[in-house]
Formats: structure tokens, C-alpha cells, sequence
């Protein structure tokens, strides 16, 4: 007796479909699962046994063979325990398909018969979705399985359901959402630009720096605001567009990170690894690639807090990334791309003791020291930041007056309208904000005036700075006309921007 059914797998955030065969047969009682299965598959035995018995169903005392195609690709996880199940009651009878009717099946199952829903299933179900049409899921899974355009999606809470409605006893409709799921509703602001006193100077730069989308580094002595600032970064950011909800959602997903209950996620990403992270938890990885911190930040910040405190090794992996928004993670199996475009917002001391140049506190720390102690970022890290923003102390007056400055919802508003300047600006060029430009399209839309060119000249040789630091001058310098609403680059412009670059000169040329 054989039966096959469909299951689907993953790699990287790219599933694929796994054909699952059921072959019963006489002999010594035997349950073999092959195909290159992980434990936690080898394991569903036992689940599919105890489910299929304490559901009501005959357990053939027989030898069983499950085989997984393709047989080359390593399979993990328990997402194929209800297609096992489903493969083996169909071979001994117990359920048959509808003719023409060959679903995809996910699932994890539990000894009485219940569904639990797994992870994966929106990249895997968006990587099918040219070729298989329909899928049975656990009712959790739903939410994130119903954007998938094209898909009907078949839910169950328990297997005697999905076997009822299989054998044509109860009804068999596809997943319809109470609600349009498929609409983006931002979550409300709990942490506000209007909580943090003074500091105008830094909220003008993160303004600058959310409205072209560019890498920025704050330094300052502790206690200066520098983490309330970039936690409070996602609040001024442009919402989520639905395609990027989607590409956020999918790996999340395939990082077992998705709540299931949220089905998309709709507010921008805000990842802050902690010093001791590995370089694999960074970028990714693993025996079967899963996605790291700064793809989790794909669309969002990532936030670097302590910067120095970092192993040389692990910031170093971050320069590639940086570039060309995407890693590629290569293995015996094949190569993963997982993408990793994010804003990376990173904060440090200036020195080992925290309070070089501050104006309140004595620095006992020797030019040594401190150049050793910055000497930890790379100069080709430290070009990769757009801008360099000094975070200095705010006074007491400051700290406890009345004054309050822009909101977060202010401060979006005018973040909203350079943004959509910059998409107009951009239509069909592949580009989404100023961080973006390449050398090419900068010649067009960076234009500089003869006094313009004189003027960053001077800062290019006084401040030594790398082609890579002049072409973010001029992304910066284009974003600040786009705040203003300025089709040129103007003077003052950037004036600003390369003032964003002081940390070249004062704390580097020790």
C-alpha cells in the first residue's frame, strides 16, 4: 500500500516542496522515516503514532517506510509530522482525497491529535506559490499564510477534523479573516522625541538621518541621552508599505520569531544584539542557514549600543552587508541569501573612562589609552556611517524647565515628506531614499556649484577623508535639501553635512 502527499520545506528563507511517500507493507513491525531527516523529524514517529491512535484511528502494525524527496536536501523541524500522518491513514484506507484535490500539508502534532502550528510558513508558501494552489495549516498559522495571493488555505485545530472533513463528512471551506488582514495598522507611539530634554542638535541629526535612511554614530560621554535617542528612532520612520511588511514578515517566520497571533508585522524592526554576540548571530548562519540580527533588522534599525565593546571580528562582518543590503550565506548544502537592508545606529564613549572632552568631569585616560580604545572600529566601519554626532551634556536649566521640542509625530510628518520627495525622485530607479544612491545617479542628483566644490575640497584635505566619506557628504547634503524642500543642494546644505563628519578629524588623529 503507498500513498504520497505534499509537504513543503525550507532553506534560508526559500522553501521549496518535499513529496512525502507512504509505503505500508508485511514484515516485522517498523516505522523508518529516510530522506535525510533531522531528529526532530526522525522523531515524529512517536507523535504520529500516539495522534493517529488517541485520535480514534487503526496504526497499521506493519512495516512503514516515509520517504522525503528530494533526497539530497536535509529536512529539520516537526513541520511534517501531519503530512506523515495524513500519508499513512491514506494508505491504509482511512481518509482519500477528493479527486484533483493535492494540498500542501504543514503541521506539528501533539500525542492527542492536536495541531500545533509551526514556523516557516509564509516564505515557504510565497516560494510554492507559482506551482501548488492550496495548503492545510494549523488554525494559528493562518493569518500569515492568507497573504499569500493565489493560496486557499485550509485551517484545523485537531487531526479527526482534518480527516472528517477530507472524507466529505463535514464542510471543507478555505480561510476568510474576519477582517482585511491584509492592511497595514501601525502600532501607537509609546516612546516619544518629546520625553528626551534638549538635545535639539542630535534630533535634528536622527531627523536627518530616518529621512535618507542613513547610518548614523553617536558618541558622548554616559548619561548624555544617547540610548533614549535611538530608541525613540523607530517612531519617526516612515510606516511599513505592505510589500515591506511582507519581506519583514517572512523572516520572522523563518526565524520562529513570528508572533502567530499578528499574522503580519506591521511596525518597523528595532533589533539591539548585545555586546557578546557572535559574528553567526550577527549575519547569520548555522549547519542549515537561519537569518541574523541584521537581517531580523531588514527594513528596520539596527542599534549597536557600546560600540568599542563589540569583538573587532563581529562589527567587520558588518561592512559587506552594509553595501549591498543582502548576505550570502554559503554552505556543503548550497548558498542562502537573506536580505539586510536596515539603518545601522550605533552609540560609544569617546574614551575608555567615558569623559574625554566632556566639560563637567576630568578625563584620566592618556592619549594612548584613548587611541587604543578607538582604535577598535575600523577605519572602513567607521566611513560606512553617513553621519558622526557628537551627543554633549545638557544643563541643569534644560533638564528640569518646561521647554518641550518636537514630537516623534511632528518630527514624522517631515520625515513622511522628504521620503515621498525622494520616492517621486526615484520612480522605476530601483531606489527607495538618498542612502541608497551609487556613484552614477549622485553625478545627477547631487549636483555641486563651483563655490560648493571648493567648499568640501577644503574639508576633504583638512579632514583626510576616504571617497567613500565625500559620496555620503552628498547623500546627507541631499536629504537635508529634501527636508527643506529644495530641488538643489544649497550651501548651507552642505555646510551641515559635513559638519556630520567631525569625528574624522577630532578623535581619530591621535
Amino acid at each position: 500500500m503507498l500513498a504520497k502527499v505534499k509537504s513543503a520545506g525550507l532553506f534560508g528563507i526559500d522553501g521549496y516542496v518535499i513529496d512525502i511517500e507512504a509505503d505500508i507493507s508485511s514484515g516485522l513491525p517498523a516505522f523508518d522515516i529516510v530522506g535525510l531527516a533531522d531528529t526532530a523529524v526522525k522523531e515524529s514517529r512517536e507523535r504520529v503514532r500516539a495522534a493517529i491512535k488517541n485520535s480514534g484511528y487503526s496504526f497499521p502494525i506493519k512495516r512503514i517506510t516515509i520517504n522525503m524527496a528530494p533526497g539530497d536536501t536535509k529536512k529539520e523541524g516537526s513541520a511534517y509530522d501531519l503530512a506523515i500522518a495524513v500519508g499513512i491513514l491514506m494508505a491504509t484506507g482511512q481518509v482519500k482525497f477528493s479527486p484533483g484535490f493535492q494540498p500542501l500539508i504543514l503541521g506539528e502534532l501533539s500525542l492527542d491529535g492536536s495541531i500545533r502550528p509551526v514556523s516557516g510558513v509564509l516564505p515557504m508558501l510565497l516560494s510554492v506559490s507559482d506551482t501548488e494552489h492550496q495548503v492545510i495549516l494549523p488554525k494559528d498559522n493562518a493569518p500569515e499564510a492568507y497573504h499569500v495571493e493565489g493560496m486557499s488555505v485550509y485551517v484545523f485545530d485537531h487531526l479527526t477534523e482534518l480527516v472528517s472533513a477530507l472524507n466529505g463528512e463535514t464542510p471543507f471551506y478555505p480561510y476568510k479573516p474576519s477582517k482585511d488582514s491584509r492592511m497595514i495598522f501601525p502600532k501607537p507611539i509609546h516612546e516619544d522625541y518629546a520625553d528626551v530634554k534638549g538635545q535639539e542638535g542630535a534630533k535634528r541629526a536622527l531627523k536627518i538621518a530616518a529621512a535618507g535612511g542613513h547610518n548614523l554614530l553617536m558618541i558622548g560621554s554616559p548619561g548624555t541621552g544617547k540610548t533614549m535617542l535611538a530608541r525613540r528612532l523607530p517612531s519617526v520612520l516612515p510606516d511599513l508599505t505592505y510589500e515591506e511588511a511582507i519581506e519583514t514578515t517572512k523572516i520572522y517566520s523563518a526565524a520562529a520569531l513570528l508572533d502567530a497571533t499578528e499574522g503580519l508585522i506591521n511596525t518597523r524592526p528595532f533589533r539591539t544584539p548585545h555586546h557578546t554576540i557572535s559574528n553567526v548571530a550577527l549575519v547569520g548562519g548555522g549547519r542549515i542557514p537561519k537569518p541574523g540580527e541584521i537581517s531580523l533588522a531588514h527594513n528596520g534599525v539596527l542599534y549597536l549600543d557600546e560600540l568599542p565593546e563589540f569583538r573587532r571580528d563581529v562589527l567587520e562582518v558588518l561592512r559587506q552587508p552594509l553595501e549591498d543590503g543582502k548576505i550570502t550565506i554559503s554552505r556543503a548544502q548550497g548558498s542562502a541569501i537573506f536580505p539586510a537592508k536596515f539603518m545601522l545606529v550605533g552609540s560609544m564613549n569617546p574614551c575608555p573612562c567615558g569623559y574625554h572632552g566632556d566639560p563637567t568631569h576630568y578625563c584620566n585616560c592618556t592619549p594612548y589609552q584613548i587611541s587604543r580604545y578607538l582604535d577598535r572600529l575600523s577605519g572602513p566601519l567607521l566611513d560606512r556611517f553617513d553621519i558622526h554626532l557628537e551627543v554633549r551634556p545638557i544643563s541643569f536649566e534644560k533638564l528640569t524647565g518646561d521647554y518641550e521640542g518636537e514630537t516623534s509625530e511632528e518630527i514624522k510628518k517631515e520625515v513622511d515628506k522628504a521620503r515621498s520627495i525622494q520616492l517621486d525622485r526615484y520612480k522605476n530607479k530601483g531606489i527607495y531614499n538618498n542612502a541608497q544612491l551609487n556613484s552614477k545617479q549622485m553625478r545627477i542628483y547631487c549636483k555641486l556649484t563651483g563655490r560648493q566644490k571648493t567648499m568640501i575640497k577644503v574639508a576633504f584635505t583638512a579632514m583626510s577623508l576616504s571617497a567613500r566619506a565625500y559620496d555620503r557628504i552628498l547623500r546627507v547634503a541631499r536629504t537635508i535639501a529634501d527636508l527643506e524642500e529644495e530641488e538643489h543642494i544649497l550651501d548651507h546644505h552642505l555646510a551641515e553635512a559635513i559638519q556630520y563628519r567631525s569625528l574624522d578629524r577630532q578623535y581619530w588623529n591621535y
